[in-house]
């Protein structure tokens, strides 16, 4: 019998699958061309731990993409096509192992970085980048970011290297503003949110717009808890009722919203819930009856988006994983693939500062969303829409999420160019 060491494991498997194709989502769907190697880009993700759902999820986006770039040939380049290839590497929810695995991604020659799902790592991420580029500018590398939306990742650590593709915190409260400012029944409403960078920087501009736009809603309660590490949210939710607070207002997301949704609705808050990502990973199977009406969530995309395209990209994601649990779909993360390609095609090279280049000023469209890359702090600019949770079949909800029979229906739809904001980056260009 012979055991391998797991380094020696991933190279045989890499020249495997040069050779013959793999499972999609092992690898991709075309075979590369005579002598081209795959064009690898390294996931750094929770795909352990009390967020491996939300890891997992990502990876399904992202395969799926690469799936359809290889199917119509893969990156092309002038030495020949190349299949389109994301390979895993397990940041188990925490920073130093998000760090770990970046440096293993580099020692396998991988140059292509994305990661999301936390902002405290994404920024620890752009500092490593940033450093391993001044050491080493013969592979410097590029860093694509999906979802870590902490504001200051494209102002104050602003980076030539560093791409967002999602809409910062304070532009998604703005977005959220839009539909609480005009609840005028709304006099009072409780701020919770994750103990690190991303979830203060929720509550300090939920703070500030209530100020600006509703000053006469009171706070009710302002706080923030461990993230990851609460499993039962009923002392949280006895508070907020506690507090006589007709909402909530939450950057929550994965395990961490899921379980507090379904506290509210175990001890029978009846109040609204305002949040980033309440459309997914569980939270309206959750809440159940109780959100209907009640869970408003933004985002850039939504499946129940009046479009004829809209709807094409969403059925072809869902026969492509038909599975309920499966159903997490995300457009931000298709236009960053889409521009990644684009960008490498046009520089003829994955050469990072050439990349780069193209893709600060990359403009994509892809099933009727458009999306432009802002060049002077590399935040990318697209519409955005807020929604509320109702029962599948009621008027605009033609489906529902995770098999649940809940459904968001479109209730704001906000242009790019209103939806973008200033910004204070200044940025170092090599």
């Amino acid at each position: 019998m012979y055991f391998f060491k797991p380094r020696l494991l991933k190279r045989m498997a890499l020249a495997l699958a040069s050779a013959a194709c793999l499972s999609p989502l092992a690898v991709w769907a075309q075979p590369s061309p005579a002598g081209q190697p795959p064009l690898r880009v390294a996931l750094i993700e929770s795909l352990s731990g009390p967020f491996a759902n939300t890891g997992e999820a990502v990876f399904r986006n992202l395969a799926w993409a690469a799936e359809r770039v290889n199917a119509r040939g893969g990156v092309k380049l002038p030495g020949g096509n190349r299949p389109l290839v994301f390979e895993r590497y397990d940041s188990k929810g925490q920073n130093e192992e998000a760090l770990s695995a970046l440096r293993s991604a580099m020692d396998d020659g991988i140059t292509l970085v994305t990661q999301g799902n936390s902002s405290s790592t994404a920024a620890a991420l752009i500092d490593a980048i940033n450093k391993h580029n001044e050491r080493e500018p013969s592979r410097r590398a590029l860093f694509l970011n999906y979802s870590a939306v902490d504001p200051v990742l494209t102002n104050e650590k602003c980076s030539y290297w560093h791409f967002r593709f999602d809409a910062h915190a304070d532009m998604r409260m703005a977005a959220l503003m839009d539909v609480l400012k005009d609840d005028r029944s709304l006099k009072s409403i409780y701020l919770i949110g994750q103990d690190y960078s991303f979830g203060q920087a929720v509550l300090r501009e939920a703070r500030r717009q209530l100020g600006l736009q509703r000053p006469d809603i009171q706070i009710a309660g302002d706080e923030l808890h461990p993230m990851g590490r609460v499993k039962d949210f009923l002392p949280y939710v006895a508070k907020i009722k506690a507090s006589g607070a007709q909402a909530v207002l939450t950057g929550n997301w994965g395990n961490d919203l899921t379980l507090l949704v379904k506290a509210a609705r175990e001890a029978g808050f009846e109040g609204k819930f305002y949040t980033f990502y309440g459309n997914a990973l569980g939270v309206p199977a959750a809440v159940g009856d109780a959100g209907v009406g009640k869970v408003i969530a933004v985002a850039d995309w939504f499946p129940n988006a009046a479009s004829a395209q809209s709807e094409a990209f969403y059925q072809s994601f869902r026969q492509r994983f038909p599975k309920p649990q499966d159903d997490y779909v995300h457009m931000r993360m298709q236009l960053m693939v889409e521009a990644l390609v684009q960008s490498i095609e046009k520089a003829g090279t994955t050469e990072a500062a050439a990349v780069a280049a193209q893709l600060e000023k990359a403009t994509v469209l892809f099933a009727g969303h458009q999306g432009v890359m802002r060049s002077a702090d590399h935040q990318f600019q697209q519409p955005l829409l807020v929604a509320v949770m109702d029962r599948q079949g009621a008027p605009g909800v033609r489906f529902d999420v995770e098999g649940s029979g809940y459904g968001f229906r479109v209730i704001k739809s906000i242009a790019a160019a209103r939806a973008e904001q200033p910004h204070t980056c200044k940025m170092t260009r090599p």
